[in-house]
C-alpha cells in the first residue's frame, strides 16, 4: 500500500522553450521543423515562439534573421512574408512543394 502523505520531489528547473529556441538559432540557420525536433514542441507552435523572440531580440538590439521560403518548382521567394509559418502554396505556380524559411540570430557587433 502506498503512502498518500508523501509529497513528490520537484524536478530541477530546465531551460525554457524560448531559451532553447534561442540556443538553436544561435547555432546557425535552422528551419521551424528542425527547431521543433531540437526543442521537443510541435512545429505549429514554433511560429508563435519565433514571433515573441523576434520582439524580444528587437528590444535587446539584436535581429532575427529570416532566409525566406522558396518554391521548389519556380523559385519564387517569399521575401515580403511577415509570418513565421511555412506557406501553403506558391502564389505564382500554385505548387505546394516549398523549401521552408531558415531562421538565425544576428551575431552582436
Amino acid at each position: 500500500m502506498k503512502n498518500k502523505n508523501i509529497e513528490p520531489v520537484p524536478q530541477e528547473a530546465q531551460e525554457t522553450v524560448r531559451s532553447s529556441i534561442l540556443s538553436a538559432l544561435a547555432s546557425g540557420p535552422v528551419s521551424a521543423k528542425e527547431i521543433s525536433g531540437l526543442v521537443g514542441i510541435p512545429e505549429k507552435e514554433v511560429a508563435a515562439h519565433l514571433e515573441h523572440i523576434h520582439l524580444s531580440l528587437h528590444r535587446a538590439g539584436k535581429r532575427l534573421i529570416v532566409q525566406p521560403a522558396e518554391c521548389v518548382k519556380c523559385g519564387f521567394l517569399f521575401e515580403k512574408r511577415e509570418r513565421f509559418s511555412k506557406p501553403g502554396k506558391c502564389p505564382v505556380c500554385k505548387s505546394e512543394s516549398i523549401h521552408a524559411a531558415l531562421f538565425s540570430v544576428e551575431a552582436p557587433a
